[in-house]
C-alpha cells in the first residue's frame, strides 16, 4: 500500500484526475493479490501479468526465445532469484503484520525464522465474540 499511497501523492500534484489516481493505486496496490486484479482495468491487469511474467515466469512459455534474449539484453537477471525476495522484504520488514492475506506473507515465512503468518481461520477462533 505504501507504493500505491506514494505513487498516487506523486501524481496527484501533477493534475491528473480522481479517476486516473484510483487507476493508479489500485494496479499498484492490488499487484500482489491474484484473484482480485484480474477484474479490474486493463492497465492493473497488465501490470501484474508484467510483474508475474517477470517474478515467477508467469506467460514465459508464451514468449518466443528471440524476445526473451530481447528482454534480457535490456535487463539482465543478474542474481535475481538470490536478491528478489530479500528486497521486496525491506519494503515491509517493519510491519510483516500487513501482509496478511497476500503473496507477501510468503516472503515472510522465508525470511523470519518461525514467522506464522496470521490467516482466516485464526482471526474466527481470536474474534472476541462470545459464542
Amino acid at each position: 500500500m505504501d507504493g500505491a499511497d506514494a505513487a498516487r501523492n506523486f501524481l496527484r500534484g501533477h493534475g491528473l484526475s480522481d479517476q486516473t489516481l484510483q487507476l493508479v493505486w489500485d494496479a499498484i496496490a492490488l499487484h500482489t493479490t491474484p484473484g482480485i486484479v484480474e477484474y479490474k482495468e486493463a492497465e492493473a491487469v497488465l501490470l501484474n501479468s508484467g510483474v508475474a511474467l517477470d517474478v515467477v515466469g508467469k506467460g514465459y512459455d508464451q514468449l518466443s526465445d528471440t524476445i526473451r534474449k530481447e528482454i534480457t539484453s535490456y535487463f539482465p537477471r543478474t542474481n535475481f532469484k538470490k536478491t528478489i525476495i530479500p528486497t521486496f522484504f525491506e519494503g515491509f520488514r517493519h510491519k510483516p503484520h500487513t501482509t496478511y492475506g497476500n503473496m507477501n506473507a510468503d516472503i515472510c515465512t522465508c525470511m523470519i525464522p518461525g514467522f506464522k503468518s496470521p490467516n482466516f481461520c485464526d482471526a474466527i477462533w481470536q474474534s472476541p465474540w462470545e459464542e
